[in-house]
């Protein structure tokens, strides 16, 4: 057994080998991982994203960032205050946001590395295809929901691993650039963590509610 890092249990295990990739799978928390020393160095992990062509005038893209867009949006105050968290080469939901009457910060680690937007709190945080990336999951969900305000929403877009068994043929898994898994459990297990409402919408879509007490 080895150290989950989403729920730091001691209780992630040899669970697959694919591609040439090695996979850890948590009995506490269900998330599926790579083992750390199998990622991408820094450089390659950029180069896959600067292909990326992601605009906001790109009617399809737009349609696709719906799928968080569209559950999260109703559920604001009007004048809301957001973070897009993984905003990538060409910010869109921001856009989509903004355009909403909400106003909104971006951060990503590669296009828009502004740490200072973590010194303030924000009514919603979206990451769209971004925790999938993620090396150290714990530490960045504690971070962004330190950065939440009681009654606030993440949203979360990730496509959640349909079965144990159908992962190593799962066609999300052979990006070179996804290294971490969550399940509908993954996600159950988070909530209960931080104590959060729970919504998932479809396969890919998740938000959690930050209780007020």
């Amino acid at each position: 057994m080895k150290n989950c890092i989403l729920c730091l249990s001691k209780k992630a295990e040899d669970f697959c080998s694919a591609d040439s990739y090695d996979y850890l799978h948590c009995k506490n928390c269900d998330l599926i991982f790579v083992k750390p020393g199998q990622r991408l160095d820094p450089e390659e992990e950029k180069s896959r994203y600067d292909l990326h062509e992601n605009d906001p005038a790109d009617e399809q893209y737009r349609n696709f960032l719906s799928q968080l867009y569209t559950p999260l949006s109703k559920k604001l105050s009007a004048n809301s205050f957001g973070l897009d968290f993984g905003s990538g080469p060409g910010p869109t939901l921001s856009v989509m946001f903004e355009e909403d009457g909400h106003t909104v910060r971006i951060y990503d680690p590669f296009y828009a590395p502004d740490s200072s937007v973590f010194d303030k709190q924000y009514d919603f945080i979206t990451t769209t295809e971004t925790a999938e990336h993620l090396f150290n999951p714990r530490e960045e969900f504690d971070l962004l929901w330190s950065c939440l305000k009681p009654g606030g929403y993440l949203g979360i877009m990730t496509k959640l691993v349909p079965s144990l068994e159908e992962f190593p043929d799962w066609h999300y898994r052979k990006d070179d650039t996804h290294v971490t898994f969550y399940s509908e459990e993954t996600f159950r297990w988070m909530a209960d963590y931080y104590g959060a409402s729970l919504e998932i919408f479809g396969e890919r879509t998740v938000i959690l509610e930050k209780h007020l007490n």
